[in-house]
């Protein structure tokens, strides 16, 4: 095995993990069903700062910090992946702790297809005839489902946009998986160390009880630890390919809605959900026929 097929396989190993960590993650964020999500998520900023900085000094110190003086360019791209990410973040867990697992996990069904889409827009990546006939079932789902409901599943299509534009530009950004993931992490720990702060000054924190706390404090590590993995994977596979691991974190948390959450899963959603599920199948076989062929 050579290098480029080690690094190929490391890459599918790490975002497979990745994936597999988000999927069962609903399990934690409702430990912490009792905080209001936009402080899990300054939470979620602060710790997981603490722990990559412990880990960027044990690697060796912050050069990355001098080299970005000199390239604003890289910190304004970094800035919007973190606006991204934290668009993310709070999306996901509001719909984990209020109750809409199922809506969380379709969004994460149609990322896969989204990155296609912005593989051929941006990455000049040409959409084969059964890629085209995949997203097209996709938007059928969706379309079903705001015309039974009449409103757009605002939360899924929200998560998903947000997620694979994330994957787009780190994939694009010349700088290292845990540089980057700590660089986005400093740029929004001030605004989430200062919520944090006046939360508590003004008695409406939730930093209290030795439960809360542990859960909180462990925000840090379900946050980086999967992140890491997922910007090491989205930098040594193709855009392609990466959409195709990412059916294990949505099948997960799937699963977890209907059979162990079990919210309201209705003829509407199902049919939505087959038509998504059709899309990503024949994306999927079309991807195993390059695979071998190439």
């Amino acid at each position: 095995m050579n290098a480029a097929q080690q690094g190929t396989r490391a890459g599918f190993l790490a975002a497979l993990t990745a994936f597999s960590i988000w999927g069962v993650a609903p399990l934690y964020w409702k430990l912490l069903t009792g905080v209001p999500a936009l402080e899990t998520v300054a939470h979620r900023v602060v710790w997981s700062l603490l722990m990559l900085t412990g880990v960027m000094a044990w690697r060796g110190g912050f050069t990355v910090l001098r080299r970005l003086a000199g390239e604003p360019r890289l910190i304004g791209l970094l800035a919007l992946t973190t606006t991204l990410t934290a668009v993310n973040w709070l999306l996901f867990v509001w719909a984990i702790v209020n109750n809409h697992v199922l809506e969380a996990s379709l969004g994460y069904f149609i990322a896969p297809l989204i990155n296609v889409l912005l593989a051929a827009i941006f990455l000049r990546e040409r959409l084969h005839a059964w890629q085209k006939l995949a997203v097209a079932l996709a938007c059928a789902g969706v379309l079903w489902r705001v015309w039974h409901l009449g409103t757009l599943p605002w939360v899924s299509l929200s998560l998903a946009v947000t997620f694979s534009l994330y994957g787009l530009l780190r994939k694009r950004a010349p700088i290292g998986a845990l540089d980057g993931l700590f660089v986005e992490t400093l740029l929004a720990a001030p605004v989430a160390l200062g919520w944090l702060l006046w939360l508590q000054a003004g008695g409406e924190g939730h930093f209290s009880g030795a439960g809360t706390i542990a859960a909180l404090i462990g925000t840090g590590l379900i946050t980086a630890v999967p992140l890491f993995l997922y910007t090491v994977g989205a930098r040594r596979l193709r855009y392609t390919t990466l959409g195709f691991i990412q059916y294990v974190g949505p099948s997960l948390q799937f699963a977890q809605a209907v059979f162990l959450f079990h919210e309201p899963f209705s003829h509407v959603a199902l049919i939505s959900f087959m038509f998504i599920w059709a899309g990503l199948a024949v994306f999927s076989l079309d991807a195993l026929r390059r695979a071998r062929a190439a």
